[in-house]
């Protein structure tokens, strides 16, 4: 009797080890990609959605990991609406993107307050390396329906850290420049970007890949 159980002990031991993780503990490990964005007005920290907003997401990756953000600055500030970056030089030199991307818009993520969403022409499905950060709740900027003026602008994560960054930079001063309205006086630079690495030390590391 007293090795009978005694065994049972051992299998409640080895069901408990080997126990299948329940839906509430698969959410609590899984972890989004972050990436850091060191600025000359400060460092932010941007989860990204990858669930929610796949094709973005790898499309935004790809620019980090090539570094291709790199030295660019915020071309376009309006106070208590959005900054936006990505795109131009110093000089305002256009840097050519890649292929343009599906719009994922209707993805039902919002344009809230310090998320970062893909910047656009007036065409649904023309968004390449250019993105904003909202500094302020947008809901006109969310998916309404498919039509041209109501299909939005795609959301795929948000500022987890340094959302004062997000501030500082949304108060600079601005100017019109080279045809360009909303540039800041002082160019407000994306000084290094790169994916943050995923473990238990925190530590941040570039990739050229």
């Amino acid at each position: 009797m007293r090795r009978f159980v005694m065994v049972l002990a051992l299998v409640a031991v080895v069901a408990t080890t080997f126990a299948i993780p329940t839906e509430a503990e698969d959410m609590k490990n899984k972890r989004n990609p972050v990436v850091v964005m060191e600025t000359s007005m400060g460092t932010m920290e941007i989860e990204l959605y990858k669930d929610e907003a796949p094709i973005t997401v790898q499309n935004f990756e790809w620019y980090v990991k090539h570094a291709s953000y790199d030295g660019l600055i915020f071309h376009r500030v309006i106070g208590n609406f959005m900054i936006q970056g990505g795109g131009f030089t110093e000089d305002l030199e256009k840097m050519a993107g890649n292929k343009a991307i599906e719009n994922e818009a209707t993805n039902k993520l919002s344009n809230d307050k310090y998320t970062i969403a893909m910047a656009r022409t007036g065409v649904v499905h023309s968004a390449t390396n250019q993105f904003f950060i909202n500094n302020k709740d947008n809901s006109s900027l969310n998916h309404r329906d498919t039509s041209q003026s109501g299909f939005g602008y795609c959301v795929f994560g948000k500022v987890i850290s340094g959302q004062d960054v997000v501030d500082k930079i949304s108060k600079v001063e601005t100017t019109t420049k080279s045809g360009m309205n909303d540039v800041p006086v002082e160019p407000v630079f994306i000084e290094a970007c790169y994916m943050k690495k995923d473990d238990k030390s925190s530590e941040s590391e570039k990739s050229s890949e």
